[in-house]
């Protein structure tokens, strides 16, 4: 018998930290469970792909980053469809559908995929799904979920509807064509129209509920407008049924009991907290994502330590600057801690920097959380071993890799200090993962309700929100003991920090300033001491030897000054008026103020070198807490949004205009590139 052959569709993705890789890698490894076969492959990679000729759907992943920009590996593939030497009828062939991330936190939410998608149309390309537009800021899986819970019948249906369509037209070329004279520009196929079926196994996991609890709540319906329509009805009185891969094991697990005490009152239970949930969830049947296929084959090899690589694993591209400066702008009862440091960049000429620039600070992990991780995973004797990772044979995910960042020739201390980002909040993936390699049922259980569509409100709750590291979530859950190559698959790299310059070369030659603040996560019930941020903690503490307080005066003698690993990261966007007699408004609350002293200082420098030179005004608004404490250079959210609309309330009350007409004047201030923004998280 001929073997059966998957209908195909091509999945792209535009990710820039992950999230919409490791989103269309999931869809890739679940579609074989739907009876598709996914083509993966990233924009980027023209050479895998190509649109031009594809007949099949194709499905669109894409994130936005800083000013609603492309992924740095998706910005080729805008460009070209950008292009205008394009006719309007280049993609009529072409069926998608679009899934964007982003965040309303920022400018230009989802910026990448409209502009994927505008482009598209106008090239004539049809859309087979509805697009669905995924905010971080209040959790992507509230449409992500019921979005991709849809995808597989629209996939179906634009299948369907091409083979029928393919299939007319071949009815109709032989109805048109003289009986037994073959037309000779037609090629000579036989086609095959499959029918399409869900093989999509489900196994039910169920609570023991009475049948009035089952019947009286069931699934709270999707709440987010734009996809709500995608998420299947479930009758009242149905069990939920949650999806697994083959060799994924069902656990049942009773609801938790609220004994009474000796006397006979009830005893009041605990609240719901990161390891306990409370009714109606805690008796709920839960839908599960698929259990993510393993994919890395991890050994230790015993090696001498010496000659062990130290700082990031691309040091030789970057530049070891000494801190020559080191002063704290806020006072003691101040709400944040703000300070400003000085590099020293005279050694390294191709650190040639303008206003308006950045550059990534490369810190490791801290080392007591290293050593946390290396004690849970039981290898804390094996810390000097050397990892070698190659790709697991027979592996079901689909494009598996290994990792280019995970060298064959770094240690396992090295790799967990500067290689994965430990302290990243786990997936919902990584959850489930996890559900497999714990003992206690109880713990289980948890997890298993936090990855589910059932424990969303829970999972941004006591995960999401509060920024829990995976550190943390093994803490608690003290019976989860997953292997390093788990680790391995889900961890994401450990990402550079940016910074924006706050000087300018003009006027301090061979150095570089840049201003942080202290960020601080708060104490909580498994968070007992709070915790600084990575970098900025790590930065604090490497600068507190040689830091002033504000008014102190610097010290002849200070110790060895401490060199910080970073890299330009030019921004040729946002710059000061290139016409100095343009007048400029600039807005930055709190440390955001820190670009615009570069600006100024460039300014001031241009006003000593030409005094005969004309320049415009110059205004620059910022804020802070509390004038004594945090008044920078005598935090925000939100801020991008009140001044867009402190400036469309200007453009009404002063061009008596509309809030519509408003939006159009500020939007084309922006095309201009004379309304720039620079946000930072």
């Amino acid at each position: 018998m001929p073997c059966e052959v998957k209908p195909r569709f091509v999945l792209l993705y535009g990710s820039q930290k992950g999230q919409a890789e490791s989103l269309a890698e999931g869809i890739a490894e679940v579609a074989e469970e739907h009876g598709l076969a996914a083509e993966l492959s990233c924009l980027n990679h023209n050479e895998k792909y190509n649109l031009e000729t594809e007949n099949a759907p194709v499905v669109f992943i894409v994130s936005t980053t800083g000013d609603g920009e492309p992924p740095d590996n998706a910005l080729q593939f805008v460009k070209r469809i950008k292009e205008k030497t394009l006719s309007p009828d280049h993609y009529k062939h072409l069926c998608y559908a679009l899934l964007a991330l982003g965040d309303t936190n920022y400018a230009n939410f989802c910026n990448c995929g409209k502009t994927i998608e505008r482009r598209l149309q106008e090239l004539g390309a049809k859309q087979f799904y509805a697009t669905g537009y995924a905010d971080d800021g209040t959790g992507l899986e509230v449409v992500v979920e019921p979005w991709i819970e849809g995808l597989w019948k629209a996939i179906k249906g634009a299948l369907s509807k091409m083979a029928s369509n393919k299939a007319a037209f071949v009815k109709g070329l032989a109805a048109d064509s003289p009986r037994g004279a073959p037309d000779s520009t037609m090629p000579d196929v036989q086609l095959n129209l499959l029918r399409i079926t869900d093989q999509q196994s489900r196994e039910s996991i169920k609570a023991p509920v009475s049948k009035s609890a089952a019947a009286a709540s069931p699934p709270a319906p999707g709440t987010h407008a734009a996809v709500s329509d995608l998420r299947p009805a479930v009758p009242t009185g149905s069990s939920v049924l949650a999806s697994r891969s083959p060799g994924a094991s069902a656990v049942s697990a009773s609801a938790p009991e609220t004994p009474g005490t000796d006397d006979g009152r009830p005893r009041v239970s605990p609240p719901a907290s990161l390891t306990r949930s409370l009714p109606p969830l805690s008796e709920s049947s839960l839908n599960l994502p698929a259990l993510p296929p393993p994919y890395l084959d991890v050994s230790l090899q015993e090696a001498d330590p010496a000659g062990e690589a130290v700082g990031p694993s691309n040091v030789e591209a970057l530049s070891a600057a000494p801190v020559c400066r080191a002063v704290q702008l806020t006072t003691g009862d101040s709400v944040k801690t703000a300070l400003l440091v000085e590099l020293d960049v005279s050694a390294h000429p191709m650190v040639t920097y303008h206003p308006g620039d950045s550059f990534d600070v490369f810190c490791p992990n801290r080392a007591a959380e290293v050593e946390e991780a290396l004690h849970r995973l039981g290898l804390s004797d094996q810390r000097n071993h050397r990892v070698h990772v190659s790709l697991l044979k027979d592996t079901k995910k689909k494009g598996a890799q290994v990792p280019s960042y995970m060298s064959q020739n770094i240690s396992l201390l090295y790799l967990l200090t500067w290689c994965l980002e430990i302290r990243s909040v786990p997936k919902k993936a990584l959850l489930r993962a996890l559900v497999e390699h714990t003992g206690h049922s109880g713990q289980r259980r948890r997890l298993q309700e936090l990855c589910s569509r059932q424990g969303s409100a829970d999972y941004n709750l006591y995960v999401r929100d509060c920024g829990l590291s995976v550190p943390e979530l093994l803490a608690a859950f003290p019976t989860c003991s997953p292997p390093l190559s788990l680790l391995l698959e889900h961890l994401p790299k450990l990402q550079p920090r940016p910074y924006s310059a706050a000087s300018s070369c003009l006027r301090h030659p061979g150095k570089l300033r840049f201003v942080f603040s202290v960020v601080e996560f708060p104490a909580c019930s498994w968070r007992p001491a709070g915790r600084r941020g990575l970098c900025t903690g790590w930065l604090f503490d490497l600068i507190n030897p040689v830091l002033l307080s504000p008014g102190e005066d610097e010290s002849s003698v200070s110790p060895a000054p401490p060199k910080i690993h970073v890299s330009l990261r030019p921004n040729r966007s946002f710059r000061p008026p290139s016409e100095p007699s343009a007048p400029f408004i600039m807005v930055g609350p709190g440390t955001g103020v820190a670009p615009f002293i570069g600006f100024l200082q460039q300014r001031e420098q241009q006003r000593k070198d030409d005094a005969e030179a004309v320049f415009g005004e110059t205004w620059l608004f910022f804020g802070c807490r509390h004038r004594d404490g945090d008044f920078l250079f005598r935090d925000a959210k939100n801020m991008a949004k009140d001044v867009n609309n402190a400036l469309m309330e200007m453009i009404q009350t002063e061009l008596q205009v509309d809030q519509l007409e408003a939006m159009k004047t500020l939007a084309a201030l922006r095309e201009e590139k004379r309304y720039l923004q620079d946000i930072w998280g």
